[in-house]
């Protein structure tokens, strides 16, 4: 007879909840301790429109459909396959706690319940905290309470993470040959042939040998490998082929969805500016956007001034690629002229990620910079209200993260790369080559 599995306890951090609002029902059948602490400072965060508010809000609505006294008593079911999910209000704060920690805190209150519930248990590994505190991990381990990281959406090795391109050497010249012949496309069934790979929709390649090299594409439908070249995108052109790739995936209008990644300088947020302005006939507006994390992660309110000069220099390095791609042009030139118009007519718009709230995303070329800062659920938020004729593109580097609840495997963009990877409408290219100047390179490779 097989042996009953253990059901454990998992007691929640209140940045768990925020980081995923629907957190309580990816624990299988194992129970779920929310302290009464966490929802005093849900309530905080429940005005606002930013999505940690949000999420705030649709965590509160879930715990009010199960509304009623098991809820505080036994517990309710989450349904079939699921344990129960109880609040729980500590009368007393433990000796142990009083004793290592001099303040009150929420984060020690929240620990208090965990260490009394883990002495009520009958085994060590019963209760167990789940935080995305790193210092909160410790102090619960030191108590001798088990504390883990919210890990249900992390991505495995960052190291295996999909790039979107790749490098085949010593490839069949004659074949090579035919991609320089019109119509500069091959049957994806005979290059699958000659190279030992995995083919996904919208992957490219570097097919090469000692005589030739040739940059393609294997369309949406993986039908043929296609030839790229590379293309001026609004005065800016490609430096390499990679951001040949890149400019390929932000001008295709088959893919909606297109994801940058690379370190500072390898032309990510440059690239995909251009491109919107290249194909912006095709769209009613460019809306660039970032998210706002600011230093210790406190609320951009408690910084001086109205709220342009809070957001300003959050915003300020959009500015300054979209002047990077303007002086390409003399003040003579219309598209000089085309980008101030567009500005000047709301047609391109830079503002903090907070500010889509109640926007009607139609027909809209939507850049996300700096995606690495978002959870994963705040991504899945931004695609799911995607409508009709939208590009979204998300950049960022996903080794350089602000968040203090992220890191490399737990942020959205890289949670995106892994999950959408195969999709038809969907493409990733990492920039590897950084493009600004030997100092930048030599300082972003060194320090």
């Amino acid at each position: 007879m097989a042996k009953q599995k253990s059901v454990k306890t998992f007691v929640l951090d209140t940045n768990v909840i925020l980081h995923d609002p629907s957190c309580i029902h990816q624990f299988e059948e194992n129970n779920i301790v929310i302290p009464i602490t966490v929802i005093e400072e849900i309530d905080h965060f429940k005005r606002g429109s930013q999505v940690i508010n949000l999420n705030a809000r649709e965590f509160v609505r879930t715990l009010d459909s199960l509304t009623g006294k098991l809820l505080f008593n036994g517990g309710v079911h989450l349904g079939k396959g699921k344990g129960k999910v109880r609040i729980v209000i500590s009368k007393s704060i433990a000796k142990e706690i009083k004793d290592s920690f001099k303040e009150d805190t929420p984060d020690h209150r929240i620990l208090n319940t965990a260490f009394l519930l883990h002495q009520e248990s009958k085994t060590s590994d019963k209760v167990i905290l789940v935080t995305k505190d790193v210092n909160l991990r410790m102090k619960a381990k030191a108590l001798g309470v088990l504390s883990e990281d919210y890990t249900t959406d992390r991505v495995g090795s960052i190291e295996e993470l999909y790039s979107g391109k790749e490098t085949i050497e010593n490839f069949d010249d004659e074949i090579l040959q035919q991609f320089f012949k019109t119509p500069f496309s091959i049957d994806a069934n005979i290059i699958a042939k000659q190279i030992n790979t995995e083919l996904v929709p919208n992957k490219y390649f570097i097919l090469k040998n000692e005589h030739r090299s040739v940059l393609t594409y294997l369309d949406h439908e993986m039908q043929m490998f296609e030839r790229i070249d590379k293309q001026n995108v609004y005065g800016i052109m490609p430096r390499n082929a990679e951001q040949t790739f890149a400019t390929h995936a932000l001008c295709n209008p088959d893919i909606p969805l297109v994801s940058l990644t690379g370190k500072a300088g390898t032309g990510k947020t440059l690239l995909a500016l251009a491109s919107s302005l290249q194909v912006r006939k095709s769209y009613r507006q460019i809306y660039i956007a970032r998210p706002i994390v600011p230093l210790s992660n406190k609320d951009i309110g408690f910084l001086p001034g109205d709220v342009e000069s809070k957001v300003g220099p959050y915003m300020q390095p959009l500015w300054d690629n979209l002047k990077v791609i303007q002086d390409q042009f003399k003040e003579s030139d219309t598209k000089f002229a085309a980008i101030e118009n567009l500005v000047k007519d709301n047609k391109l718009v830079i503002e903090p990620l907070s500010y889509i709230r109640g926007r009607s995303l139609q027909r809209i070329f939507f850049i996300v910079d700096e995606a690495q800062n978002l959870t994963p659920h705040e991504i899945k938020t931004i695609i799911t209200r995607a409508g009709a004729g939208v590009k979204i593109v998300l950049t960022g580097d996903i080794y350089q993260i602000d968040h203090p609840y992220l890191d490399t495997q737990s942020n959205g963009l890289s949670y995106l790369i892994d999950h959408f990877k195969g999709q038809k409408l969907y493409s990733h290219i990492n920039l590897e080559k950084g493009e600004r100047s030997e100092l930048a390179e030599l300082a972003s490779n060194i320090l």
